[in-house]
């Protein structure tokens, strides 16, 4: 047989089908035969298949007359059905039309016989309560408890029947009477009941108080009950105190009074210790009288409905009762454990209410001790938890809420308290303690400081992981939004103290208020404040220069380390909160844990949901009754959600504050050489002096650079040196060698840059300069742009525009500044060049011209004084004439000159 599913394939390709036939033949059969077999082969089975295919065809011609005829019979069947369904839907609405008044008059009719009901039911209930008015007295007097509460009964149903009738005043007042009357006589038989265990006694009495309606009744005289013998446990520990006290004063009398040096003390019995028994004797009681309610032997239930309420209601009552003296209690069990409050008989509220000597502060042994007991409190309520695990949720939360109120006045002053505890341990921290001692040791003193500031912060982040376990354990995250908000303050204020020792560093370093301003301030340009520097540089050992460095890059450590510790801790501290948020869901507060409880209800073996055992939690029976602290304390855990959140918002802040203060600092220690060095620069004399003229031809010399730059420059190159123990230091820490050496390189650059900057500062200044001091200046930026290429640095364009313009003679330089065109040079710093250049030669050219005046003037004095001379000559020998002739002349009168 031929398979013919391949012929139906859509890619059916007859070459390939032959192909593979052939291939398929026997080994000995040839291809002829097997070509001829194949065709014969399909000849046939298309035969069969087109014969088929005709017999088929008839067939379905022969079937097609039939089914027109049903098409069409179904057809008629459908159009009669659909005028039937017609005529029905018409004759119904003409009967709602007719019967709709009918309707309506009938229901009338009833709301009249309701009423008419109700009115004798009334009329009933009256007669019946004017006769039981009558006969209850009778009732009372035969002493059947049951009937008289039956009758009560029925007198409280009549008179809700009746409602407010003006009648029936008064019997409503005797029914009052009666039922306390009836109570009263109940409460005896009760007591004896409870007290000697009679169950069958005890639910008789149980029916009657609440078939009276006085079921609160029944709680109150239960809890009054069983009360006492839990109020004798209670009272039990100021009993033994006072015994021990007691024994302790005879010891101590008879001591005294015989001659040996015999002691004996009795031990003392602390409150701590004694708490836990007291918690076990009273999780025995209320474990017995659940078990009692819930079954005794004859297997006959107490309180079948009642008990889930009544021994949580007992706990309930007795922690109310003690609640006043267990806060006391507390309150001086924290305090026993520090001496100084233990004298005094005080605890953490007389601390906080500010009732002790000053120096007297809550420590951290308070709060731990408070932790402890809170702990064995936590203890009871899960074994309560579990006892009561059949109670509804509500009953649960108000009997967990009771068994935790003694400790609520401290957790409402629990930030208080925290923000003590801290404020002491950040005070005890000593950084100032090394600050500047002595002449000399500048650099150890900065050291010693770094190295305590450096190590403090680790404490200091200790002391904060601390106080975050110990409000998740007396808390369990209640107070967490409180408790940060004291974090915060309580970084601010460590950070503060960092401040305040980085200005004391300042001092020490010298680069104080007086001498510095760092990266963004002013340089100060007056003379005499650069030669104080230059004197302060003067007097400072290279050695001393070199642990003052060190010690100022050490404090990049201690940002560094503030930085990366606080972020961590600010880390854990969200990741507390979405634990908290996960834990503390938000529906089992406020209206929906009183409005819908089938959420978090038991499942009948215990059990509870998840949100059940979270409305259970220490913290959440804590905000139950608080619901705007509730939410508060949800907003901030909705807020944690957000990536942008800073838990630590003011201390977060204040870090990178720090931060910035360090980088100052440290930055104006490198700086300060070089500040101090150009701080003179723009009125050195070499600027304005001029070459003096000589007869003699003489070799001119190159220009060697002056020493403020060469000092400079010098500190540039030990740079790396300097900064290579601090980029060792972070590699060690930090595998990543590639930081390290960038962080290095980025503050040399730093230094380098700002050096540069107040370099180009003082060029600026100069107001003019000459040839000769242009040809110093250009050797001394030269040598300083050596340096900066040695370091790696790129030359900034004002430099080397100064550098370019200086060198280039000031004949020639206006071309030079035109033909750059502003590619190379930085136009304005290249006419500022120009122009001092330019400043320079007026001053030469107003000089010449104040010689020439000189030369005139003494040229017309020389010839005046000439001519005066030759008057005078001219005079002596006019009268050296007149002598000799009178001297010839006797008689002459020779005049007297």
């Amino acid at each position: 047989m031929i398979d013919l599913s391949a012929f139906s394939e859509e890619k059916f390709d007859a070459k390939k089908w032959m192909n593979t036939a052939c291939q398929n033949r026997h080994p000995q059969e040839t291809v002829e035969k097997q070509l001829v077999d194949l065709e014969m082969k399909l000849q046939m089975m298309s035969e069969e298949i087109a014969a088929s295919l005709e017999e088929q065809s008839t067939a379905a011609l022969l079937r097609v007359p039939r089914a027109t005829r049903d098409v069409i019979r179904v057809r008629d069947d459908a159009v009669s059905l659909r005028h039937s369904v017609s005529s029905i839907l018409l004759k119904l609405k003409k009967a709602e039309g007719s019967s709709a008044e009918s309707i309506s008059a009938l229901a009338k009719v009833d709301i009249v016989k309701q009423r008419m009901e109700a009115a004798y039911e009334t009329l009933q209930d009256a007669a019946g309560l004017t006769q039981l008015s009558s006969t209850v007295e009778d009732v009372f007097a035969s002493g059947d408890l049951p009937k008289a509460a039956e009758t009560l009964a029925n007198m409280r149903h009549c008179l809700s029947a009746v409602g407010e009738v003006a009648e029936f005043a008064n019997i409503r007042k005797q029914l009052e009477v009666l039922e306390d009357r009836l109570d009263s006589m109940v409460q005896p038989r009760l007591t004896d009941a409870l007290s000697n265990c009679k169950v069958e006694v005890v639910q008789d009495l149980r029916g009657i108080l609440i078939r009276i309606g006085r079921f609160k009744s029944l709680e109150a005289h239960y809890t009054k009950v069983h009360l006492k013998p839990i109020r004798q446990l209670w009272d039990d520990f100021d009993s033994k105190q006072r015994t021990n006290k007691l024994a302790s004063e005879k010891n101590e009398v008879e001591r005294l009074s015989s001659s040996n040096d015999f002691q004996s003390s009795l031990p003392t019995i602390s409150f701590s210790s004694w708490l836990p028994s007291f918690y076990d004797e009273l999780l025995l009681y209320l474990e017995q009288e659940w078990k009692w309610h819930f079954v005794d032997f004859l297997c006959m239930i107490a309180f079948p409905d009642d008990y889930k309420t009544l021994v949580p209601k007992l706990l309930i009552d007795t922690m109310a009762s003690i609640g006043s003296n267990f806060v006391s209690r507390i309150n001086l069990a924290t305090g026993d454990v520090v001496a100084e409050t233990k004298a005094l008989a005080k605890g953490i509220l007389d601390i906080l209410s500010g009732d002790m000597q000053k120096g007297i502060k809550i420590q951290t042994k308070h709060l731990e001790a408070l932790i402890e007991l809170h702990n064995m409190t936590g203890t009871l309520a899960r074994n309560v938890q579990h006892l009561f695990s059949e109670s509804d949720l509500p009953v649960l939360l108000d009997t967990l809420k009771a068994v935790y109120l003694p400790y609520e006045p401290f957790k409402q002053r629990y930030e208080q308290m925290e923000h003590v505890i801290l404020s002491s341990e950040i005070a005890g921290v000593d950084l100032r303690g090394a600050v500047v001692r002595g002449v000399g040791a500048q650099g150890i003193e900065l050291s010693e400081t770094v190295r305590r500031m450096e190590e403090s912060i680790p404490q200091v982040i200790l002391f904060l992981d601390e106080a975050v376990e110990r409000c998740i354990s007396f808390t369990g995250g209640s107070e967490i939004d409180e408790l940060i908000q004291a974090l915060d303050d309580i970084l601010l204020q460590y950070i503060s103290t960092l401040q305040e020792t980085l200005k004391s560093l300042r001092a020490v370093c010298g680069v104080d208020a007086g001498d510095g301003g760092g990266m963004k301030k002013e340089m100060v340009s007056d003379r005499k404040e650069g030669m104080h520097n230059a004197r302060k540089v003067d007097l400072i050992s290279n050695e001393e220069e070199w642990s003052i460095v060190q010690g100022a890059l050490q404090i990049l450590t201690v940002a560094d380390c503030l930085t990366s510790r606080s972020a961590v801790f600010e880390a854990s501290l969200k990741a507390t909160l979405a634990r908290l948020s996960t834990s503390l869901s938000f529906s089992v507060f406020g209206s929906n844990l009183d409005q819908n409880q089938s959420h978090v209800a038991s499942d009948g073996n215990g059990d509870w949901s998840m949100a059940g055992k979270a409305a259970l939690d220490v913290a959440s029976v804590r905000l139950v009754d608080v619901p705007e602290k509730a939410q508060r304390l949800f907003n901030l855990l909705d807020q944690s959600k957000d990536p942008r959140f800073h838990a630590l918002p003011l201390a977060s802040q204040r870090v990178a504050t720090f931060a910035d203060t360090v980088n100052e600092l440290v930055y104006d220690v490198l700086i300060s050489k070089a500040r101090q060095r150009f701080s003179d620069v723009s009125r050195l004399p070499i600027w304005s002096a001029v070459e003096e003229p000589s007869t003699f031809p003489l070799p001119s010399f190159s220009a060697y650079p002056q020493a403020y730059v060469t000092s400079v420059a010098e500190y540039l190159l030990t740079l790396p040196q300097q900064l290579e123990p601090l980029a060792e230091g972070i590699s060690s820490s930090d595998p990543n060698t590639d930081e390290a050496q960038f962080f290095a390189t980025e503050w040399m650059f730093k230094v380098a840059e700002g050096a540069t900057g107040l370099y180009m500062e003082q060029l600026r200044g100069i107001q003019y300069i000459t040839d000769r001091g242009a040809q110093q200046l250009s050797t001394d930026i030269e040598y300083l742009r050596d340096v900066l290429s040695a370091l790696s640095m790129p030359i900034p364009p004002v430099l080397a525009t100064y550098h370019s313009c200086l060198s280039t003679p000031r004949d020639r330089l206006k071309d030079f500044v035109i033909s750059d065109g502003g590619n190379q040079l930085d136009l304005p710093t290249a006419y500022l060049v120009c122009k001092i250049r330019r400043e320079a030669r007026r001053a030469a050219e107003k000089a010449y011209d104040v010689t020439k005046v000189d030369e005139r003037v003494n040229r017309a004095i020389a010839a005046a004084n000439k001519a005066a001379n030759a008057e005078r000559k001219a005079t002596v020998k006019a009268v050296q004439k007149q002598i000799q002739h009178n001297s010839n002349n006797n008689n002459i009168t020779i005049p007297m000159v």
